[in-house]
């Protein structure tokens, strides 16, 4: 928020505190998901996955935001960066995940839908993806799978 503000001419330290504890009490409260996000979840678990979440964020942020989008049931271990110390797409999420998670691997799969932090995360990590393309980008590189719809992931899965 500091650095928005000085892009007003605002130097105000105390008011970009106060506003940037504010945004972070808000955000979590948004309960816009994308579409098929809370059947998707429902399937996956009905089918016995074990679904861990790793996120770039705060642990309070990201444990309100599952909190308020009624998805924090679907999830065994969330893994922050401020958790691990790390941020996707650096390999030691990945390894700090696994070791909490007692995950293998060889038979993990990272579902996300930025190229850059979740699928390289994953590649980097040794793991199988699926790239999300709900915007329908043009990719470089060759995930796992690609899928545009939540709802394909029952073709996957």
């Amino acid at each position: 928020m500091r650095l928005a503000l000085l892009d007003f001419k605002i130097a105000d330290e105390t008011l970009a505190k106060n506003m940037s504890d504010q945004f972070l009490d808000l955000l979590p409260t948004r309960t816009i998901l994308f579409p098929y996000a809370t059947e998707i979840l429902e399937y996956l678990t009905n089918k016995n996955y074990v679904l861990h979440l790793i996120t770039n964020g705060f642990e309070r942020t990201q444990h309100s935001k599952l909190k308020y989008s009624g998805l924090g049931k679907y999830f065994k271990e969330v893994i922050t960066s401020e958790g691990s110390s790390s941020l996707k797409p650096n390999k030691e999420i990945f390894d700090y995940a696994f070791e909490k998670t007692g995950a293998n691997p060889a038979e993990s799969i990272m579902l996300g839908d930025s190229i850059e932090v979740d699928i390289i995360g994953a590649m980097n990590a040794g793991i199988d993806q699926v790239f999300i393309n709900h915007l329908n980008i043009p990719i470089d590189i060759k995930p796992t799978y690609v899928v545009r719809s939540l709802k394909e992931l029952e073709k996957i899965f």
